[in-house]
């Protein structure tokens, strides 16, 4: 096959090494999927990889391997066992077999979530069919990383790990961070040439860096400008750093992008958030999966909202947990409301403190303004639902929907035992516990009528 004369002229191929233990993660979750800003490590590298535009992922897995593919099953990946951990180069070996040589092949790691898709396009451009480019970071305290070795004209020459540098190599403040990119008809040619003669008795994918040197390719170095791209995550220590430094990232990108923050430190985003203009974001939120807000939000502290969409010029009050609902536009919620998933509100909804909502859609204007539950119901506009108020869904073995006409009122304490129909313009009496449909414009009152018995005593305790 002949191989292609330009870098841009060669599919690119990409493989993600994620066969690892993990053993200091003391867990029994394999250590690429443990969570990163809600997403699991692997996800981070594999959703980066994919914005290449790659022809093929492949995903060397191994330890843990059937929770890693059953986690990651919906990705468009290929996976390949590497069923002993021999090192990267035989890792990276496994994979090969399913790469045309005319390709060029990236090596990323699914241990290493922040590697930016700008990095690796500069690290791309810089591999060619008789190219292989490394990308090195320089590090205030390098203990533990391979040291990038040079000549005395500042061309790579050599990587050598940590445990098997001498002292003077480890003095060297350049690091290899493990990825490369290389054309693949050279890369197979020098991974069958590894031999593990080295103190792990691993076969180094680094190796192949010398070999590239002895064979007069040429080996280009793009230095990471941010350090932080390229740390690894072996123990809940790094992964703790790593989430700060992700939150941080995040918190500035939406400081960049005109919404309002409390504190930059205070908040956690688990997924993605698309906003509009003059957004304000209070303390200790956490938006998770995918969630819109729209011009004029308000999210108060203490919020956690997950795979919602909130409309214009919307309060959110503190301490309100919502997941999978739809808020109109000049919504007022909370505090300390609830709104499960299925919940959806029209314009001016008033949802207030200890309330919850579920499987529901309100109408205009309708309030829900304390201590009650809407579960399972179509609320028409303007209803005003009482405190206390409570709808009974659930017989115990089946839910039940119960459909509430315009400008209905419930007094406090009702309960509407679904399925029911109340229709519109009624208004129920407090304390009732209403069975039957309810007829529209009617005043409904169904309780038990108040008694006096005049010749009741209370019980009185026995002297001891």
């Amino acid at each position: 096959m002949r191989m292609a004369t330009r870098a841009a002229d060669m599919p690119l191929s990409v493989v993600i090494l994620a066969a690892g233990e993990g053993k200091r993660m003391k867990s029994d979750m394999p250590k690429v999927l443990q969570p990163l800003a809600g997403r699991p490590l692997l996800q981070h590298v594999i959703d980066t990889a994919r914005t290449l535009e790659p022809a093929a992922i492949h995903v060397v897995y191994g330890h843990g391997g059937e929770q890693v593919r059953a986690t990651l099953a919906g990705e468009r990946v290929s996976w390949t066992l590497q069923a002993e951990q021999l090192g990267t180069g035989h890792a990276v070996l496994q994979a090969m077999r399913h790469i045309p040589e005319a390709h060029r092949v990236l090596v990323l790691y699914g241990d290493v979530p922040l590697i930016s898709t700008a990095t690796l396009a500069s690290l791309l451009a810089l591999a060619g069919p008789r190219q292989l480019a490394l990308l090195t970071v320089r590090l205030g305290d390098p203990a533990g990383y391979g040291r990038i070795v040079r000549n005395a004209r500042a061309l790579v020459q050599k990587i050598v790990e940590q445990k098997d540098a001498t002292a003077a190599q480890r003095r060297i403040r350049e690091c290899n961070t493990g990825v490369l990119a290389a054309p693949a008809g050279l890369l197979n040619r020098w991974l069958g040439r590894l031999k593990a003669d080295n103190v792990q008795r691993e076969y180094y994918l680094t190796d192949v860096v010398a070999m590239a040197v002895k064979d007069k390719i040429a080996v280009r170095a793009h230095t990471a400008a941010d350090a932080n791209e390229v740390l690894g995550v072996n123990d809940k220590v790094q992964l703790a750093e790593l989430e700060r430094a992700t939150q941080a990232r995040t918190a500035r990108e939406l400081l960049l992008a005109g919404v309002t923050l409390a504190d930059p430190a205070r908040i956690d985003v688990r997924g993605t958030v698309r906003h509009g203009r003059d957004v304000f974001i209070d303390i200790n939120a956490i938006l998770e999966g995918n969630v819109t807000l729209g011009d004029r939000v308000r999210i108060g502290p203490g919020c956690v909202i997950r795979d919602c969409e909130i409309g214009d010029d919307t309060e959110i009050l503190a301490h309100c947990v919502m997941e999978q609902s739809r808020i109109g536009p000049r919504c007022r919620i909370g505090p300390f409301a609830r709104l499960r998933p299925g919940v959806t509100l029209a314009a001016e909804v008033h949802i207030g403190n200890f309330v919850e909502v579920k499987n529901a859609r309100m109408g205009a204007a309708s309030k829900a303004n304390h201590l009650a539950y809407v579960g399972d119901a179509d609320l028409g506009d303007r209803v005003n639902i009482g405190a206390g108020t409570i709808i009974a869904n659930y017989d115990g073995a089946k839910k039940h929907r119960t459909s509430i006409g315009a400008d209905v009122h419930t007094g406090s304490n009702t309960v509407l035992v679904a399925p029911i129909t109340v229709g519109e313009g009624a208004t129920i009496a407090a304390g009732s516990t209403v069975t039957h449909s309810v007829e529209a414009g009617k005043l409904t009152i169904a309780r038990a009528r108040q008694q006096v018995i005049d010749t009741w005593q209370r019980p009185l305790k026995s002297k001891k």
